[in-house]
């Protein structure tokens, strides 16, 4: 199964904005707990991608206990804002503790449930928005939130090219018209690719590094 190789993993985190103490202290925490992140590498680009932007808005599909949200807050200006979503309510009061400690002028909202619910409570514009849920449902996910992304903000989808069960050759397959065998997981980020090419208001591109990034920027 092809995987980002690790030294790109390492070269881009060198290359891109510095961790602080306590993006440290939850990369710390994940790697103690097994639990899933993005990794400082795309948590850099999330600041950068935030920053090119002018993001003042952002909405996560799935925030585990804000790492994302962390990185995208280094990037935003006093009168922005966070909502994050999360089906386990112990990651999200976490969530709250890291961020509260954070040097950020962000106000963040804490959203404790089904995140493809709780989109239909926000109003657009969001500028940023990272899709992280239920791999099966991030095509679901995007055409939740396509029209509430502002022209010339950007839509982010992790594990484009590996986690769990994902197989970067199945998903390259199905997007080129080869039905051949892919579990649900595979044919969730393959799904979510062709919404984005499907989508004349949308372009996308791959960035490979962490478990592969596919972004999708709103061109009107």
């Amino acid at each position: 199964m092809p995987t980002v190789p690790e030294w790109i993993e390492e070269y881009a985190t060198v290359v891109g904005p510095e961790p602080d103490e306590i993006s440290r202290e939850m990369d710390a925490y994940a790697e103690r707990e097994g639990f899933p992140t993005v990794g400082p590498a795309v948590g850099g680009w999330l600041t950068l991608l935030a920053r090119m932007v002018d993001a003042r808005r952002v909405f996560e599909f799935g925030s585990g206990y804000g790492y994302s949200a962390y990185w995208f807050a280094r990037a935003l200006p006093a009168d922005s804002e966070v909502v994050l979503t999360e089906v386990d309510a112990e990651e999200l009061d976490l969530a709250r503790k890291y961020l509260s400690r954070g040097d950020f002028g962000a106000t963040f909202h804490y959203e404790h449930g089904d995140a493809i619910e709780i989109i239909e409570a926000y109003d657009g514009p969001f500028d940023a928005v990272l899709i992280d849920n239920e791999k099966t449902r991030y095509r679901e996910a995007f055409e939740a939130v396509r029209e509430k992304i502002a022209p010339g903000g950007i839509v982010v989808a992790d594990n484009a090219i590996a986690g769990g069960s994902i197989d970067a050759d199945a998903v390259r397959g199905l997007l080129a018209g080869d039905r051949e065998d892919a579990d649900e997981m595979s044919a969730g980020i393959a799904a979510v690719i062709e919404a984005l090419h499907e989508d004349p208001a949308f372009e996308a591109s791959l960035l490979p590094v962490g478990e592969g990034v596919a972004v999708g920027y709103r061109v009107e």
